[in-house]
């Protein structure tokens, strides 16, 4: 026989051979398929001819399955399971109930809603696999423009979509800069902060390519002052900025949700309202390929119901 006959069969071919081997009558048979018997009875014939064994033994008074057609009924009727399941996998994914999402995020929204989100995302689509990747901005737009990435969760200064024009885009929301002092200095006890001093802390910081409007934010902010900023130190992930804030090498400027994080050795402060004027904030985005198919929108869908329920509360 040949290897590759059996995947020639039409499916209309192993209804026929299902419906008789349930059956085990030509006549019973015929009338589920809504045929007539001597067509049937030919149908089957030439099925048994490309497999090239008998499916069933037939005399005048029965029809039983021979030992090779014993073998197929389970494998065909979940062929025809699977077969008659098709159209509805095919739907579900257009409507992007299933699939695979590969999904983005910074640092700082892992401290934020991200956890819930996924919670919530997980048990309302059970069909969608979402895979993680935590990266800074800059790798996560490469991988959406390399189509790697279905969507991602980034970083930059409010209302600053610089590199993000090509994406969809929702904001999941905005939250100050706070300071990330290590413990030892004056400043991470004293009753109040003098911004002369605060900006002559040696400070730890991103590099710009991560989130540069960001990074423009934060430096914008010494400049209004008229200080150039003693940078002792870059570091890429929001952690790696803390800990060496821990370490004493400076001061660093994180989002709020970064306070969650404590370490020995840093204290979080808020800048007074004295001192609050023109401070850099941070807005964080979802963002999105228009075409990277219907699960990444279904998954946009789902934050921006959250968000909006959460606003309601």
């Amino acid at each position: 026989m040949n290897d590759g006959v059996v995947q020639t069969i039409e499916l209309r071919a192993w209804r026929q051979f299902l419906a008789l081997a349930e059956t085990l009558h030509f006549g019973q048979a015929a009338q589920r398929l809504h045929m007539t018997q001597p067509p049937l009875t030919m149908a089957i014939q030439q099925l048994e001819a490309r497999l090239g064994v008998s499916l069933f033994e037939r005399n005048r008074r029965r029809v039983a399955l021979s030992a090779a057609g014993e073998a197929l009924v389970e494998p065909v009727r979940h062929l025809l399971q699977q077969a008659s399941a098709l159209p509805g996998v095919a739907q579900a994914a257009g409507r992007g109930a299933v699939g695979r999402l590969r999904l983005g995020f910074v640092s700082t929204v892992g401290f934020g809603p991200l956890p819930g989100w996924l919670r919530g995302f997980r048990q309302a689509e059970p069909g969608v696999q979402v895979v993680l990747r935590e990266a800074t901005t800059d790798v996560q737009l490469q991988a959406l423009a390399r189509g790697e990435a279905d969507a991602g969760f980034v970083l930059h200064a409010p209302g600053v979509a610089a590199g993000l024009e090509p994406w969809s885009r929702l904001s999941v929301g905005c939250e100050p800069l706070v300071l990330a002092l290590p413990e030892g200095i004056p400043l991470a006890t004293a009753r109040w902060l003098r911004v002369s001093e605060l900006l002559a802390q040696p400070l730890v910081i991103f590099p710009r390519v991560i989130a540069p409007s960001l990074y423009d934010a934060v430096l914008g902010y010494y400049h209004r002052h008229g200080v150039s900023p003693a940078v002792a130190q870059e570091a890429i992930q929001m952690q790696t900025i803390v800990n060496l804030v821990s370490a004493g090498l400076g001061v660093a400027w994180v989002p709020r949700s970064m306070t969650q994080l404590q370490r020995p050795g840093v204290v979080y402060r808020a800048l007074p309202a004295s001192l609050n004027e023109g401070a850099p904030q941070c807005e964080t985005s979802l963002v999105w390929a228009p075409g990277s198919g219907a699960v990444a929108g279904r998954f946009a869908a789902f934050v921006a119901a959250a968000l909006a329920s959460s606003q309601a509360d």
